[in-house]
């Protein structure tokens, strides 16, 4: 057992219903209005970021924050590019996915690119055979960011339709990182009620007794649960 310890007591009622409601309530935001993400606020949800769990405690995550609105156009400019060659690959769904919105770089009050840094090779503890658990880490730290967003009041969004190597170039990131990730952070008109892109019906959840498995892939789970999943 480590030197120090935390009570392994569940959260009372409240605190439970209300992490629960930040997963439930959480969206992939597209539409912003504008405003501020106070300074503090701001803080808070990068130390959120920053407390997410990583293999071997490789900590993969940088972020570069982006207010320059120049910088923020090069940027609108790089997803856009990759959003007609996503709706080129996609052929016959081409002109409905090219009516979905897929950003909100110019729109929102914060941008921020993580970027996991080089030297990433170094870190062998829970990579030697899955080399892909630095992108696993990463994300962790953005999902710790949009529950903590979401329990701010604030909408966030992962775009993730950008050449990587582009990117890399337009914000001078040393050899051997790779930006995953521009996040799009502020106020929100609303929150969808559903997640957009099932809103839209591009994509439905699927049932969570479909992900089930007893034992071997395939063998349903004896213990899938008759309920209906939560909506959202």
């Amino acid at each position: 057992m480590p030197g120090a310890t935390l009570a392994a007591e569940p959260f009372d009622a409240a605190a439970r219903a209300a992490v629960y409601r930040a997963i439930h309530e959480r969206r992939d935001m597209r539409h912003f209005s504008g405003g501020v993400v106070e300074e503090d606020v701001l803080l808070r949800l990068l130390r959120a970021a920053h407390h997410a769990p990583s293999v071997g405690f490789m900590q993969p995550w940088r972020f570069v924050r982006v207010r320059n609105r120049a910088m923020r156009e090069r940027i609108h400019a790089l997803v856009e590019a990759e959003r007609e060659f996503t709706a080129q690959a996609l052929g016959e769904r081409e002109s409905e996915f090219m009516r979905l919105k897929v950003q909100g770089v110019l729109d929102a009050a914060e941008v921020l690119v993580l970027a996991m840094p080089p030297g990433r090779d170094k870190h062998v503890f829970g990579r030697r055979t899955l080399p892909e658990m630095d992108v696993a880490s990463a994300a962790c730290a953005i999902q710790n960011m949009w529950l903590a967003a979401r329990a701010e009041g604030l909408g966030m969004g992962w775009v993730s339709l950008f050449d990587p190597v582009a990117l890399a170039a337009l914000l001078g990131m040393p050899e051997g990182s790779r930006p995953l990730a521009v996040l799009c952070l502020g106020p929100v008109p609303a929150f969808y009620a559903e997640p957009m892109l099932q809103q839209e019906k591009w994509a439905f959840r699927a049932p969570l007794t479909d992900m089930l498995f007893d034992e071997t892939w395939g063998q349903p789970a004896a213990a899938n649960s008759s309920a209906p999943d939560h909506v959202g």
